[in-house]
């Protein structure tokens, strides 16, 4: 039995017990980085080969913004109750075996079967969905405080590298070899790069001691205090609500890129399958640069609200600019405009997790981390399912990224007035 005494020492955060080796924190930075990429990887096979989907299944083009809210059910389902399972399983051992999960569900997309998708795309969820809380409650342990906004953006540029592989490999595998070898390909990939790290694992999962076990049951305090832990741990220390909300209202631009692009693409504007996935790359690739660019710039001038005002304005003009493309754009022009969008829509994440973190208390980093998620993961869901329904009814996609537009703009009201210097909690 282990002692609360060798407990705390053995819980005690690298990054707060002095200054740590970069060897110490790189390793599990590198091992939550490889993880968030596949699980961003395998949530983008739908949204990347989705016109093919609909033309082989006969599906409504409308249905893959449906299968990306669908998505993001799976993904909240496992926020709001993975948080004590994640405590007892360890942080990354939980995001390989969602990632394993995940994989395997892929076989339901070969299933013509009407609800498989679904189910599928439930699945997919689980791993994207833990990724956030899994990851942060990891990084916070071991990055150093001067270098966390930048170490948190480096985690959350894997959701865009994850695009990254998804646009640039798998319009050209479909086209080549058929959409069901790239989905075998993607399974094996995540399969193999969930197993990779596990030489990381034992170092970097923190799991709970025989003692908080049994002071702490999984459901401590019933089901439904569980499920609204994370939710009613925003209002924990100043200012993490309303970052929360803002990141919430932020993800509405980043959403529907991310789901209709390609299909947009493709089907309204007349761009061939590769050169979509070629404009959706660039878009992810672009997502990788900022998340991590305005990671620094936010360390080197302390002010991640700031990043945030700036994201929520470019990200606004890129969404409204473009629902107004037509199919005389030459391809520079769409990728410079997916350039563009990549840097906008997304460059906030990281930046936004990470002051929710550095203003939590340390024991209720990971709680945040998901209730915040939440959040943003609803808006995940109803942003697309909203202009799904919208386009589906008047055909104007134009109408639809201008409202995007202006749901993202709302974000700067919950930003205004926020102080950006301040200290981190220790409390907890």
């Amino acid at each position: 039995m282990v002692s609360s005494s060798s407990t705390e020492a053995g819980t005690r955060s690298p990054a707060r017990s002095g200054r740590p080796s970069a060897w110490v924190w790189i390793g599990p930075v590198v091992a939550i980085l490889a993880l968030q990429t596949m699980a961003a990887f395998l949530s983008r096979f739908v949204p990347t080969v989705g016109p093919v989907l609909t033309s082989e299944f006969g599906w409504a083009e409308s249905w893959i913004g449906y299968l990306a809210a669908a998505t993001m059910v799976g993904s909240l389902m496992v926020l709001l109750v993975g948080a004590p399972i994640v405590r007892r399983v360890g942080s990354v051992r939980t995001l390989q075996i969602s990632l394993l999960i995940g994989a395997a569900s892929l076989a339901l997309l070969a299933w013509p079967a009407l609800l498989a998708p679904f189910v599928a795309s439930l699945a997919i969820g689980l791993s994207y969905g833990v990724a956030t809380p899994a990851g942060s409650e990891v990084l916070q342990r071991f990055t150093p405080p001067g270098r966390r906004n930048l170490v948190f953006s480096i985690k959350q540029a894997g959701v865009p590298l994850g695009g990254v592989l998804a646009g640039t490999l798998l319009p050209p595998m479909v086209e080549a070899l058929g959409w069901r070898v790239a989905l075998a390909a993607t399974g094996a990939l995540v399969v193999i790069c969930a197993l990779a790290v596990q030489p990381l694992q034992r170092r970097a999962d923190h799991l709970e001691s025989e003692d908080e076990s049994r002071r702490r049951p999984l459901f401590a305090g019933g089901l439904t205090r569980t499920l609204l832990r994370p939710l009613m741990s925003l209002t924990s220390a100043p200012g993490i609500m309303r970052i929360s909300i803002a990141g919430a209202l932020l993800v509405a631009s980043q959403s529907c890129w991310l789901a209709f692009t390609v299909t947009y693409l493709v089907v309204d504007i007349g761009v061939s399958l590769t050169a979509a996935g070629l404009i959706f790359a660039v878009m992810q690739t672009t997502s990788v640069i900022g998340r991590i660019g305005f990671g620094w710039l936010s360390d080197r001038t302390g002010s991640g609200v700031l990043t945030m005002q700036v994201c929520a304005v470019a990200a606004a003009a890129a969404t409204a600019l473009l629902g107004f493309i037509t199919p005389a754009w030459p391809l520079w022009s769409l990728l410079l405009l997916a350039g563009c969008g990549g840097l906008a829509v997304s460059g906030w994440n990281g930046v936004q997790i990470a002051e929710i973190a550095q203003r939590s208390p340390l024991a209720l980093v990971g709680e945040t981390a998901a209730g915040s998620t939440i959040l943003i993961f609803m808006c995940n869901i109803v942003a697309p399912a909203l202009f799904t329904l919208f386009v589906s009814m008047t055909g104007r996609f134009d109408i639809g990224f201008l409202a995007v537009a202006a749901v993202t703009l709302l974000s700067l009201a919950f930003l205004a007035g926020l102080r950006v210097d301040h200290a981190q909690a220790d409390s907890g």
